[in-house]
């Protein structure tokens, strides 16, 4: 069994490969970075360490690399006889690998009526679907219809904490030990693919917002307060009772919305938030905040970790005050090595927040929560 992953960063070796490693498939490692490329081809192997008092670590081995634009035909030929596609890229990035995919895929196609399976592993719902409409753009319309029969893109959620890296060598991966893989049955072509670690479900929806809402909304309550409040780690910001008290507020929101819309057990939901807070607290990954923050205005988007279930709150009359104040916390964020933080902020003093916030959550001067969040902003 061979696997095309796309992505040979730190979410790519230490989660998505290991996992598909021990499933017992030969990964190909496709990314720009030709210094990883190298190395990956050199070496051959890499370590997986988790962040833990016993230390275990994992060896992952026979992989290879290759460029996505130097080695564009091995690419293509990769494609043509893989048993599975994933991708770990960001969500933003889905849009420049889909043509060298499309060209494997239309390749294959034309070569074999097995099915073949692309999942994009990414931190935002509906990542295989977006991949599947990047692709659609580059294809013929008579390869268009072979393409829908054969090639199955279903969706995935994906939660693993991956911290910063120190590590001596330059493949080698320190990540938490708790990870969940779900990915939709329904978009499944042939066999499901035999990767044990892989929850196959036939709701993803609830379990993508369960773990967006939680793990993600989460994530930023504790990043932009810990910022705010001068902590330079997660760690430390859960720390802070005042500042723990206003994560729990925001995931009871988010959990209240949860509970409601997919009918997810009250008790057993609270016991998640209290297991992912128990994550954020691992006294053995050091995750600075200025890395969780990162990227505020991709954070602050319409269907992203705080507009989102605000809006969906606003909707059924719950309250949001809680995340309210991380939106708000968010919109501050002025940390000057983030270049979207500092886009974010000179957005704001050139037009103003309420025109700078409406243009990134794509929310309405009129709508209650933009109200309430210039309010609180102004305040």
């Amino acid at each position: 069994m061979q696997v095309v992953h796309f992505g040979a960063g730190n979410i790519g070796r230490g989660f998505i490969g290991k996992i598909l490693a021990e499933a017992g498939y030969d990964i190909i490692f496709v990314d720009v970075n030709e210094t990883i490329i190298n190395e990956i081809n050199v070496q051959r192997h890499y370590n997986v360490f988790y962040a833990e008092e016993e230390k275990r670590s994992f060896t992952v081995s026979g992989v290879k690399g290759l460029h996505s634009v130097h080695d564009e035909e091995s690419v293509i030929q990769a494609i043509t006889e893989a048993t599975l596609v994933t991708t770990a890229v960001g969500a933003h990035i889905l849009p420049h690998v889909a043509p060298v995919i499309a060209k494997g895929l239309i390749k294959r196609v034309a070569m074999t009526d097995e099915p073949l399976n692309v999942i994009a592993c990414e931190n935002a719902i509906g990542g295989s679907d977006l991949l599947k409409e990047a692709i659609h753009n580059h294809l013929e319309e008579d390869t268009t219809e072979h393409i829908e029969r054969l090639i199955g893109f279903p969706n995935a959620a994906v939660d693993r904490i991956v911290p910063n890296q120190s590590q001596t060598n330059i493949l080698d991966v320190l990540v938490e030990p708790f990870f969940e893989w779900v990915v939709d049955k329904k978009g499944i072509k042939g066999q499901l693919p035999p990767v044990k670690d892989i929850h196959f479900v036939d709701q993803l929806e609830a379990y993508i917002e369960r773990k967006l809402f939680t793990v993600n909304t989460g994530h930023a309550l504790a990043a932009y307060a810990g910022y705010k409040a001068g902590k330079k780690t997660v760690q430390d910001a859960l720390n802070d009772d005042t500042i723990l008290a206003s994560i729990r507020k925001g995931l009871q929101e988010t959990g209240r919305l949860i509970v409601e819309k997919h009918g997810f057990d009250a008790s057993e939901h609270n016991h998640y938030i209290e297991k992912i807070l128990g994550r954020f607290s691992n006294p053995f990954i050091i995750d600075e905040v200025t890395r969780v923050a990162r990227q505020p205005i991709k954070k602050l988007g319409y269907n992203e970790r705080l507009i989102s279930p605000v809006r969906q709150l606003k909707e059924r009359n719950l309250s949001a005050d809680g995340l309210i104040d991380v939106i708000v916390a968010a919109l501050q964020y002025d940390y000057p090595e983030d270049t979207e933080a500092v886009e974010l902020q000179k957005k704001i003093k050139e037009k103003g927040v309420q025109v700078a916030f409406c243009e990134i959550s794509r929310l309405s001067p009129e709508d209650s929560i933009t109200s309430k969040v210039v309010a609180l902003y102004n305040r």
